[in-house]
C-alpha cells in the first residue's frame, strides 16, 4: 500500500480543515514546499496536494506553490481541487505533476471526463469524496444526489484508473477510517483505490492495507504527530 502524506493548501499556507468545514481551520505551516521536501526526507515516494482555494473558486489559485513541489525528484505527486477544465489539467501536468484528480467536474462533466483519460490516460485520476454514501461537490460545500459506489462503477466503465475516496465525516476528526467502506468499495471496484478520512493511528494504516486498497492518505495524523510517516511507510512495505 502506497502512502501519501497530504498537503492542502489555503492562503498559500499547509491546512487542515475539520470534515470539510472551510470555518475549522488549523494552519499548520506557512511554506507548503518545505513540508513537501520534508516529506521526500523520510521516504516517501508521493503526495496528496489539494488546493483548497482552487476547490472553492474554480480554479489553479495556488499554482506557484504546486510547481515548485512538482519538481521535487523521485516523488509521485498528484493535485485536486478546483480542476475543471482542459486548460487547467494541461497546466498541472506541463508543471510536472504526476497526477491530476478531477472532482466536482468529473461528475458534472462526463464528456470533459472522458477526454481528459483519453488523452492523458493514468495521469488522470478522480476524486470521490462521499457524505452519507452520496458525492460531494464544489469543495465539499454541497451534496449531490449520486451514489458513491454507483458513480465509482461509472468510473471504472470510462476507463479511469485510479480514484481517491474520501468520507467526509472522517476527515481531519480523528475517528479512524471507515473500513467497512474501504472493504467495500475494493471488492467491487478493480481501480486503485486511495482511501482519505480519518486515519488517525499506525493501527489504521495496518487495517486499511488489510482491505485490499491502494493507498491511504495520511494529514491530521502527521502534522498532529500522533503518526510517524517512518513507522507507517514501514507496515506497508
Amino acid at each position: 500500500m502506497v502512502i501519501f502524506p497530504a498537503i492542502d493548501i489555503l492562503g498559500g499556507k499547509a491546512v487542515r480543515l475539520l470534515k470539510g468545514d472551510y470555518n475549522k481551520v488549523t494552519a499548520y505551516s506557512d511554506d507548503p514546499c518545505s513540508v513537501a521536501r520534508t516529506f521526500a526526507s523520510k521516504g516517501c515516494k508521493a503526495i496528496h496536494i489539494v488546493d483548497l482555494d482552487g476547490a472553492r473558486e474554480g480554479s489553479a489559485v495556488n499554482m506557484d506553490v504546486v510547481r515548485v513541489i512538482a519538481q521535487i525528484p523521485d516523488i509521485l505527486s498528484e493535485i485536486g481541487g478546483g480542476i475543471r477544465n482542459m486548460d487547467t489539467v494541461c497546466r498541472y501536468l506541463d508543471a510536472g505533476i504526476s497526477r491530476v484528480i478531477l472532482g466536482t467536474a468529473a461528475l458534472e462533466d462526463p464528456v470533459f471526463l472522458k477526454e481528459a483519460v483519453r488523452r492523458f490516460g493514468q495521469r488522470i485520476a478522480v476524486g470521490v469524496d462521499m457524505k452519507d454514501g452520496k458525492v460531494a461537490v464544489k469543495g465539499w460545500l454541497e451534496t449531490s444526489s449520486k451514489d458513491g459506489l454507483e458513480f465509482l462503477r461509472e468510473l471504472e466503465d470510462m476507463g479511469v484508473g485510479a480514484a481517491i475516496v474520501t468520507d467526509i465525516s472522517r476527515d481531519g476528526a480523528m475517528r479512524g477510517a471507515n473500513l467497512e467502506l474501504y472493504r467495500t468499495i475494493a471488492g467491487c471496484c478493480s481501480m486503485d483505490i486511495t482511501a482519505s478520512g480519518g486515519v488517525s493511528t499506525l493501527d489504521d494504516v495496518r487495517a486499511l492495507r488489510e482491505t485490499g486498497v491502494y493507498g491511504a492518505i495520511i494529514g491530521k495524523a502527521y502534522y498532529t504527530g500522533a503518526v510517524r510517516l517512518e513507522d507507517a511507510l514501514e507496515v506497508c512495505r
